[in-house]
């Protein structure tokens, strides 16, 4: 073991010198798990390094035999699997996110203080300071923190922090100064549309913004230039190669955001595929209606869907919902998009070809989408659109099967339901949690599933989304035999779900998601096998290389002790 992984650590020395080809390379694996149901498994593979697609798929001798001079590398005791693909996810946010403060996990406000009082070491005078991760529902007081739990520590300074969903804002007295200074007071009884100022008895914003109210502040935080952008994307995407990420669906790409994942695909500085989609109903949705899908020549970059937004967030009660919270009497959280707005986006999206992807958390939510989707596709709703409704958090159960019915995909992330499962029945109770979460409904009902993370509000790590999926239970292997475990993923299900599902969900099926002769050459090397139950835990595995195109975008270092 401890010579595979050092060979795969260093490649070159690993190829079979006698034999070496410059354009056909072969792989051989122990175990390789194609994910095609004709040659479930194989043991190597043979792929032409000018284009980077397979040529072969099989048994070592047989691939041997038929590229006796191949330049070769034998992995040994691994497994190879197809490239795994994020289905949901946030490169830029993530990129934002790694150089704002982390405070993810954190178990108080005073342990949130503690945090900021740490990074602003690393702020210039007069800097915003930034934030994300907060959740409150991981605290002993799960009450929304105010202004004043920032003031004391952070007077002058403007301070906005995103909460791990990114449906809500919490912010000090400094940063609502600059907003009412430049704006309309964010004192009274109004509000704005699609979102929520957060007030005290008096009228007084208390400091949390929900959603559409977050940009009251958020638009005045100075953006980043060109240079810093390129910099956060480019450490996000070497983060998510080193998780064993091939390609992520970029769920809410602007016209700006995708002027710079061009210029690094023009540059061959994508080291993975992005699917892009365009943030709503604005500049990069007219692009591709008055030019048509966008398709990077190098192959790593497209923009041919459109995510729009129905409503918020669960934790922050925002998700719209049929009825009132159960934990908040009288509120049935809020639209972020007026149902009529929402219409008309769909009807523009669909008019101009494009994939439409629509944010549904609540119930309410969800069936103003399915509504609107069955509305607008009519009687062509069984050609082969494949629109999605990202997250399906919280369904009726009559609902769910109108999924398949529509010819629609749930795009789902399994670590949103280990994170949400302490709190989540106290939001909707114990009937319309049966819709929650439901991933083994959907299956049964005849839906495809493709299976995501929503990065940076969980981590990149696609071996987390894989353990929680199969065991509905935290990393502490709570709660015995996993949160409602009859909709638990098989490791089969949940593998099929971040590799072919989710590269059906956009259209990617003939290029990635298998590894199949005249496929891409985009596999992940791990240390042992995912689908071995008796294997140990899926949160463990270890990514011994990432390979895209047949080239290795990420290799592991070798163990301390190889010499």
């Amino acid at each position: 073991m401890r010579r595979t992984a050092a060979c795969l650590a260093v490649l070159l020395p690993c190829l079979h010198p006698a034999s070496a080809s410059a354009d056909v390379r072969v792989l051989l694996a122990d175990t390789i798990h194609t994910g095609d149901p004709q040659q479930p498994t194989a043991s190597a593979l043979a792929w032409d390094t000018d284009d980077g697609r397979l040529l072969a798929v099989g048994e070592r001798a047989a691939v041997l035999q038929r590229y006796p001079k191949a330049a070769r590398i034998d992995a040994g005791r691994v497994t190879v699997v197809p490239g795994l693909i994020d289905a949901h996810a946030h490169l830029v946010g993530l990129g934002n996110a790694l150089a704002q403060a982390d405070l993810t996990g954190a178990r108080s406000r005073t342990e949130v203080v503690e945090r900021l009082k740490a990074f602003e070491k690393t702020l210039a005078p007069g800097e915003w300071l930034l934030g994300a991760g907060w959740d409150q529902n991981r605290w002993d007081d799960t009450a929304f923190p105010t202004a004043a739990d920032l003031d004391a520590a952070f007077p002058e300074r403007p301070v906005y922090l995103e909460r791990i969903d990114g449906h809500a804002g919490w912010v000090n007295g400094a940063a609502l100064r600059i907003a009412e200074k430049a704006g309309k007071p964010l004192s009274g009884d109004w509000q704005p549309e699609g979102g929520r100022i957060l007030r005290d008895a008096a009228g007084k914003p208390t400091g949390v913004l929900v959603d559409g109210a977050s940009s009251l502040v958020g638009a005045h935080i100075p953006a980043p230039d060109e240079a810093v952008r390129e910099k956060r994307l480019q450490a996000a995407v070497q983060l998510a190669v080193s998780n064993g990420l091939t390609g992520v669906h970029d769920m809410g790409v602007s016209r700006g955001d995708l002027a710079v994942m061009k210029r690094l695909a023009d540059q061959g500085r994508l080291p993975l595929r992005i699917d892009a989609y365009a943030d709503g109903n604005h500049g990069a949705l007219d692009d591709l209606c008055a030019n048509g899908p966008y398709t990077h020549p190098g192959g790593r970059l497209q923009m041919h869907g459109v995510k729009l937004f129905m409503d918020g967030a669960l934790g922050s009660r925002g998700a719209a919902l049929l009825a009132d919270y159960s934990d908040d009497p009288h509120n049935r959280g809020l639209l972020m998009t007026s149902p009529a707005d929402f219409e008309a986006a769909v009807r523009k999206a669909d008019g101009c070809k494009v994939q439409v992807a629509t944010h549904a958390i609540g119930d309410r939510g969800n069936r103003i989408v399915l509504d609107t989707y069955e509305k607008v596709l009519g009687a062509h709703k069984d050609n082969d659109h494949r629109w999605r409704v990202e997250h399906a958090q919280v369904v009726t159960l009559e609902d769910i099967p109108r999924f398949a019915q529509l010819g629609l995909i749930a795009s789902m992330q399994p670590t949103h339901a280990t994170s949400d499962m302490g709190w989540a029945e106290q939001r909707v109770g114990p009937e319309r949690i049966k819709g929650a979460y439901a991933w083994q409904r959907y299956l049964h009902s005849g839906a495809r599933l493709a299976l995501g993370s929503d990065f940076p509000v969980e981590q990149v790590d696609p071996r987390l989304g894989l353990y929680a999926a199969v065991t509905r239970q935290d990393r502490d292997g709570r709660p015995p035999g996993g949160w409602q475990p009859e909709q638990r993923l098989s490791a089969a299900e949940a593998l099929r779900g971040f590799t072919s599902d989710a590269a059906y969900a956009g259209h990617d099926e003939a290029q990635v998601g298998r590894l199949r002769s005249g496929m891409r050459a985009d596999f992940v090397v791990f240390d042992r096998d995912p689908l071995d139950e008796a294997g140990g835990r899926l949160d463990t595995l270890k990514v011994l290389s990432t390979w895209v195109d047949g080239e290795p975008v990420y290799q592991a270092a070798p163990p301390a002790n190889e010499g």
